[in-house]
């Protein structure tokens, strides 16, 4: 099979449009759909077909890449492409889902004969659009030359979990990474939020932990959003961080976990989103710790 593919890139938000976008720039034709088309629009500049309907998006394609919200949105996306897939079309299922959800997708993939991979991905906006994402992947090893140049033009890496796609071992890691990510940046948002409630200059704070086990660039990153006010466009979004939480809740639960930060950390994320903090990045969970309508930027 030759290394240029036909791309069919179906969820054309922060992380699909980027993805597009790079897979364009590696020479590969690509088709792009979105629920709301003026998402997918712009890709038409760079070279992207934009497609009507799912089924338009994936007619002829060697290689399908969903990035949605989640995974009940993936099934019924891929449902709606369905009367235009080919049987032995690798599908790249990149979108965040939960470990159950990732089974009912591998499910319809073996329903339509399609060659399932679960391979979300570790990495923002920018990281995305530089093409350096970390691109965790599960699926068989026959057939991974449909999707290996396709994960090349999205990813720095690809992290090799297994190869049955349907146990959702990529998907496994994915959820723990998050979790790590998920408290570091309500940690961040605390420790500011608690530093401007007690009348403490952050840089002092920042420079208390120079150097040390407890500095990290993670925090730096996230404290500089918040205190600069610059918090859109979102890397990361509150409501997709919010529902990412929640995936990782459930996972814990059905495994006899308790998550009580995950937890804790979803109620923040939906808090801020109520205060019409949704489509900025997850940092602006900061202002889940003031009453709404309190200010709680430093300028």
């Amino acid at each position: 099979m030759t290394d240029k593919l036909t791309v069919s890139v179906l969820g054309t938000g922060i992380m699909g449009a980027a993805m597009a976008r790079n897979l364009i720039a590696a020479g590969h034709t690509v088709r792009v759909w979105n629920r709301s088309r003026d998402k997918a629009e712009p890709l038409a500049a760079d070279g992207g077909h934009v497609a009507g309907t799912p089924a338009e998006a994936v007619e002829g394609a060697d290689a399908v890449l969903t990035m949605l919200y989640d995974g009940p949105a993936v099934l019924d996306v891929m449902r709606q492409a369905a009367p235009a897939l080919r049987a032995g079309t690798a599908w790249v299922q990149s979108t965040t889902a939960g470990i159950e959800s990732v089974g009912e997708l591998a499910a319809f993939a073996r329903e339509k004969g399609l060659v399932f991979y679960d391979a979300p991905v570790l990495g923002t906006r920018q990281p995305a659009e530089a093409g350096q994402l970390t691109v965790l992947a599960a699926g068989p090893e026959e057939g991974r030359d449909a999707v290996t140049p396709v994960l090349d033009a999205v990813g720095a890496r690809t992290v090799w979990t297994g190869e049955d796609g349907a146990a959702a071992s990529a998907t496994r890691l994915k959820l723990v990474a998050n979790s790590w990510v998920i408290a570091a940046t309500n940690a961040t948002g605390e420790s500011l939020a608690l530093a401007k409630a007690l009348g403490v200059d952050p840089q002092s704070f920042f420079d208390t932990i120079a150097g040390g086990p407890l500095d990290m660039g993670y925090l730096h990153a996230k404290s500089a959003l918040i205190l600069e006010g610059r918090l859109s466009p979102a890397s990361f979004a509150v409501a997709t961080a919010a529902k990412d939480a929640r995936l990782i809740v459930e996972a814990g639960e059905r495994r006899g976990v308790r998550l009580d930060v995950a937890a804790a950390s979803a109620e923040r994320f939906d808090r801020a989103a109520a205060q019409g903090h949704g489509d900025e990045d997850m940092a602006a969970a900061y202002f889940a710790s003031f009453d709404e309508g309190t200010q709680g930027t430093e300028g």
